[in-house]
């Protein structure tokens, strides 16, 4: 039975950037598109596509819009090398294995969705009675979507977005409030957590509508990234914090892990806790956590991470940190008498300042 490999999300993502709006292939598509020509182009090594090729006519041509469209008035399939920038062949059968299973019942979809699987290529169908435009990559199959809908899709995605990032500021700002009365309970942490891994799982989706947008989508990554600042990096300072068996490695994995979860286990806050490595009956309400200080330090400006560290190493929790004398502070490798000071009253503005946002 014939298997082909599993896309990849970066090599998905790298497709749908060859033909994003703003490209010359794109122009080419919306081009063959209002025509109702319809066109089988494929985009593949010589050496991998040749054995699929029958008749035909050979270009080995520099690449240009108003050349493919052309060449699309041809019934034959189009071939361009692997980066898209020459054109090779034109008017081409293709001949795939039959063997390749297919869902498709057209005559060139199938085809392009068989080539695809069969030397692992991007291959683009064009429907001349639809205006339907086809990616297929390796297994994937993936409809490019009218760029107004792709627009709606993302706004409302945004909206969605803003939503869940003010719910996380308000976990966040109390777990910080928490953190300076030392009164955290597994229950903030395990909220943090949750609410951050919703916030990028939106993000990542309108991520991809940004690069199905290409050129359109420049407001829309903008408006990304305001809401997304430091986002990540908070996330892994709540794991560096609050982690059970804290090492850079196991960050790293415990990241990974909440990236795989499922919408299930995500919302399963004692699933979340079994990340941490607590046991998965731990009542996170009644369970008393400290912090060691990575998320609090890192938010005192001019403080780099090896000072971060040094003085997490030092003192081991955020509260021996904040009730460290200027003298005892200045101890630390890379804090002399001015960072002390520095550091110091940075934890009082940083108190200040998340008094002034839980209580405006």
């Amino acid at each position: 039975m014939f298997r082909t490999r599993k896309i990849t999300e970066a090599e998905l993502e790298a497709a749908l950037r060859a033909v994003a709006p703003g490209t010359a292939l794109r122009q080419s598509l919306d081009n063959i598109v209002r025509a109702r020509t319809g066109a089988l182009v494929v985009l593949a090594d010589e050496n991998q596509v040749a054995p699929l090729l029958s008749g035909g006519i050979s270009i080995d041509t520099e690449f240009a819009p108003m050349i493919l469209y052309e060449l699309a008035k041809m019934d034959g399939a189009i071939v361009l090398n692997r980066a898209g920038t020459r054109i090779n062949h034109a008017n081409v059968h293709l001949m795939p294995d039959p063997t390749i299973p297919s869902t498709e019942t057209g005559t060139r979809h199938r085809t392009a969705e068989r080539v695809a699987k069969q030397i692992d290529s991007l291959v683009v169908s064009i429907s001349a009675a639809r205006d339907v435009v086809s990616l297929y990559l390796g297994n994937v199959h993936h409809v490019l979507e009218d760029i107004r809908v792709i627009v709606t899709k993302s706004h409302q995605a945004l909206l969605t977005l803003e939503r869940y990032k003010s719910r996380l500021n308000q976990v966040s700002i109390s777990l910080s409030a928490m953190e300076f009365e030392n009164a955290v309970t597994l229950h903030d942490v395990l909220l943090v957590l949750q609410r951050s891994e919703m916030v990028l799982r939106i993000a990542s989706e309108i991520e991809r509508y940004v690069i199905e947008l290409g050129t359109e989508g420049r407001l829309t990554n903008m408006q990304l990234e305001e809401l997304m600042v430091d986002v990540r990096e908070d996330r892994q300072a709540v794991l560096m914090d609050y982690l059970s068996n804290f090492s850079r490695s196991a960050v790293l994995e415990t990241c990974r892990r909440l990236n795989n979860l499922d919408q299930e286990d995500l919302i399963s806050l004692s699933r979340l806790a079994e990340l941490l490595g607590y046991d998965s009956g731990v009542n996170s309400l009644e369970v008393h956590v400290s912090p060691r200080g990575f998320r609090m330090l890192r938010k005192i400006p001019r403080l780099p991470a090896g000072v971060i560290e040094n003085l997490v190493g030092r003192f081991g929790s955020l509260r021996d940190a904040m009730e460290a004398s200027v003298d005892e502070l200045q101890i630390v490798e890379g804090v002399g008498p001015g960072r002390a000071r520095d550091i110091k009253e940075g934890f009082v503005r940083l108190r200040e300042l998340n008094l002034l946002e839980r209580y405006g």
